[in-house]
Parts: structure tokens; C-alpha cells; sequence
């Protein structure tokens, strides 16, 4: 489904990927590794909003390397910020509405907002603006990705800023969307929890892939990882 090919994006002065090849075909797939190692950087070449220095980028058998971020959209790419943008005079509904694709009703909007823990009535005429708090933000753009329904769905970080809202209820939100859309779930994550419902997770390193695989294989070496220790590889 997502398949990246040598990939590297360099910035002036530093290389922050390097040649990053994998191929994800999986219901949720995990990206982790130390702080500063390239992981977001994957998910916004995914998106579109970053472009790779070289490689490619194939998603359903398409060359998406060169493709707007409204075109990738629009093939079936979903992505939620770590810092959702927000967006003053547009009302929740109407940001429901546009993932949607369509003038959603009362109750379909209602129905994702509660999927997300927050109580429809008192969100679904609200403005999307510096009312709102950084959580509620993060599950109002969680339920506009379960509206959008795509076959990728890309979350960096979505856990950050849902503390009163336990990791148990994310995570059915994540199994009720594959259901709906019988695509991919790909999280950058590095809390557990999130981790162990992963069929597989991608380790990234100093910019490098530093693992790939079936959870059971890879869970057991990220002890390095979370201590924010290089990650090696073990035979």
C-alpha cells in the first residue's frame, strides 16, 4: 500500500533521513525511536508538506512523490498533526462536514464527536479557534480522520494531550476506524500501550531505519529506543 524507496530529506548543513526504504501493507503499523530522529519527518513526507531530497514515494502503486498535499488528500491520505491547526470562524460541524465530504447531519457529527469523548452539544456549534484546549483540539481532529474515512491514516503523536481521556478509549477509536475503512493505521508513538496494538513497528534511529518488523520480533529491542540510547540492531 506505502511503500517508501531510498528516501532521504536533507536540510541545509543536516541530513535528517537517510535512505529510508520499507513497505507498509498492515492495519496499524507503529513508527518509533528516539526524540529527534527523523520520525515526524516521515509522516510529513507522507502527507505531502515535506518533500523528499531524493527517493520515492509510492502509495497504492502511484508515484506520489511529487504530488500536493490536496492531491494526496484526495488519493486517500489522511494526517493529524502533533499540534492540530486551528481554525477561527469554522465551527467544529463544518470541519466535520469538509472531511467528510459532504454536509454531515446533527447526528453523524455527534456520533465521531462522542466517539472521541467529548460531548457533542457542547462542541458541535463551537468555533475551531484559541477556545479550545491543545486535547480538545487533538480529539476534534481525530474524529475529522475517522469522518474522512481514507485508506491511510497517518497520527503523529495522537495520544499528546488526551491525559484525561484514557489510552484504552484511543485505541477503540483506532480499531472502529479500521473497521470502517479496512485500510491503514499508521501512529508515531512512543508510548506502549499504542505500541502493542501495532502489527508492526518501523524504528527510526539517527535518521536511519534502524528496525522493521512483526511487533513480537521488534518490542522486545526498544529498551535503547526509550532510553533515548542508539538503537542497534540484534541478530
Amino acid at each position: 500500500m506505502l511503500e517508501f524507496q531510498n528516501v532521504s530529506y536533507t536540510v541545509p548543513e543536516k541530513e535528517i533521513l537517510k535512505n529510508i526504504s520499507f513497505k507498509i501493507e498492515d492495519r496499524f503499523v507503529a513508527i518509533t525511536g528516539p526524540n529527534g530522529s527523523g520520525k515526524s519527518t516521515v509522516a510529513k513526507l507522507i502527507a505531502g508538506i515535506l518533500q523528499p531530497t531524493s527517493g520515492r514515494i509510492i502509495f497504492d502503486g502511484v508515484d506520489i512523490t511529487d504530488m500536493s498535499i490536496t492531491e494526496r488528500a484526495k488519493a486517500g491520505v489522511s494526517f493529524a498533526f502533533q499540534q492540530p491547526v486551528r481554525f477561527k470562524g469554522i465551527t467544529v460541524r463544518d470541519l466535520i462536514s469538509l472531511a467528510a465530504g459532504k454536509n454531515t447531519s446533527v447526528s453523524e457529527a455527534c456520533e465521531y464527536l462522542s466517539e472521541v469523548g467529548l460531548c457533542a452539544k457542547d462542541y458541535i456549534n463551537r468555533e475551531v479557534n484559541g477556545s479550545l484546549s491543545g486535547g480538545e483540539l487533538k480529539r476534534i481532529e481525530i474524529a475529522m480522520i475517522n469522518a474522512r474515512g481514507t485508506r491511510l491514516s497517518v497520527f503523529d503523536e495522537p495520544e499528546a494531550g488526551i491525559d484525561l481521556w484514557s489510552f484504552q478509549n484511543l485505541i477503540k477509536v483506532f480499531e472502529r476506524m479500521y473497521e470502517r475503512t479496512k485500510g491503514t493505521i499508521l501512529i508515531i508513538s512512543h508510548q506502549e500501550r499504542i505500541l502493542n496494538i501495532a502489527d508492526k513497528i518501523i524504528v527510526i534511529a539517527n535518521g536511519e531505519l534502524a528496525d522493521y518488523g512483526e511487533k513480537d520480533k521488534i518490542f522486545p529491542k526498544l529498551m535503547d529506543v526509550q532510553s533515548g540510547c542508539r538503537y542497534t540492531k540484534k541478530a
